[in-house]
């Protein structure tokens, strides 16, 4: 299959080497990304992708850039964050008032640092902000060119950066459906559009197979997910999220495949909570866990446990008979390291996790 990948009109060198020695970020502070949305009125959100946006006060400073985010998020359910984020910021530059390319560069950079303060724990949305403004200013043959042209080709590049990022879902249903063997039991663990992309795709092909799937709490993500495989007619098991190591040796499951949030530098990824446990119990059991992501997921991030996440709690309702007293953990999203992951299926092709680096030096050096 002929590549296709955001990295071939990034002007980017060769695969190289992955890097031999990786450091280590400062870890996040939590009470900062609970705080991320304060300038937000509290009831006002919307969940996508596992994660929440507030919608902004009207007059805020930030209205502008994040109700054109949340907007297209909104009007389309389909959409990717990311994709929803290059769209944003290709506005930016239409509307921008800018003379010189520094000034430009400036408007994106503030643009950019509103959408990320929408949910500075979103994976996915701070690696598209960062993934987007490295591909513009990496563009300096635009600084001898005339601005309004150079602004304008920007402006087509980057349209042209959404549509890749919109053909990358189809292109990893194709690769990833591959790997469905006829009759083979998958286990799936919270909704994923890709994933759901994938698994249509191998049901286009007539290929036979069945799902069970995780419920998904607290956010019941397996029952959205167990609705649209309805509508395929493919054939569904619903099980608690503490039966996987269960149900991966009682059922005989052939594969698992999830979603992600982020891929980070080292192979491995950030997704819903329970996705860390869910590797752990494979691997014991010998079961292929794959991960379907779009590499505008791939993120400079380099955790080494789950402490160095960023920190998004979700509320979780036990009921009135849980003692007021007892304190409540729930946070919304683990990190599996990349020893628990067998392959990625991605845009840019199905790798292991250690061909990851190569393709972030791609996009970002």
């Amino acid at each position: 299959m002929e590549r296709r990948s955001i990295s071939q009109f990034l002007d980017a060198p060769e695969v190289r080497q992955p890097p031999v020695h990786h450091h280590r970020p400062p870890r996040h502070d939590a009470s900062r990304q609970m705080n991320a949305a304060a300038n937000f009125p509290d009831n006002e959100f919307m969940a996508v992708g596992g994660a929440s946006y507030p919608i902004p006060e009207t007059g805020s400073a930030s209205e502008g850039i994040v109700r054109e985010f949340t907007d297209a998020l909104a009007k389309d359910t389909d959409i990717a964050v990311a994709v929803a984020v290059i769209k944003a910021l290709v506005s930016v530059v239409r509307r921008s008032t800018a003379t010189t390319m520094m000034g430009l560069e400036k408007d994106l950079k503030v643009a950019a640092a509103q959408l990320e303060r929408c949910n500075e724990t979103a994976i996915s949305l701070k690696a598209a902000c960062e993934l987007f403004l490295r591909y513009t200013t990496r563009t300096s043959a635009l600084e001898t060119e005339d601005f309004q042209d150079a602004k304008s080709r920007i402006i087509e590049r980057g349209n042209f950066f959404a549509e890749t990022s919109i053909r990358a879902r189809q292109t990893i249903a194709e690769l990833g459906a591959r790997f469905i063997r006829p009759g083979a039991l998958v286990l799936v663990h919270g909704y994923s559009r890709v994933v759901l992309a994938l698994l249509r795709k191998a049901v286009s092909e007539d290929k036979v197979f069945s799902v069970i799937l995780t419920e998904g709490r607290p956010d019941e993500t397996g029952r959205v997910m167990a609705r649209a495989l309805s509508e395929l007619k493919v054939p569904i098991k619903v099980i608690l999220d503490s039966a996987v190591a269960f149900a991966l040796e009682a059922f005989e499951v052939d594969m698992v495949l999830v979603g992600a949030e982020g891929v980070v530098e080292n192979g491995g990824v950030i997704n819903k909570l329970g996705t860390y446990n869910i590797a752990i119990a494979a691997k014991a059991h010998n079961i292929p866990f794959y991960v379907a992501s779009e590499s505008y997921k791939f993120a400079r991030l380099y955790p080494l446990n789950q402490n160095d996440l960023p920190l998004e709690r979700k509320p979780v309702d036990f009921g009135p008979l849980m003692p007021a007293t007892v304190k409540i953990e729930n946070p919304s999203r683990d990190y599996t390291p990349p020893k628990f992951i067998s392959l990625l299926f991605t845009d840019l092709g199905v790798l292991t996790p250690a061909a990851v680096s190569d393709e972030l030096i791609q996009l970002y050096v």
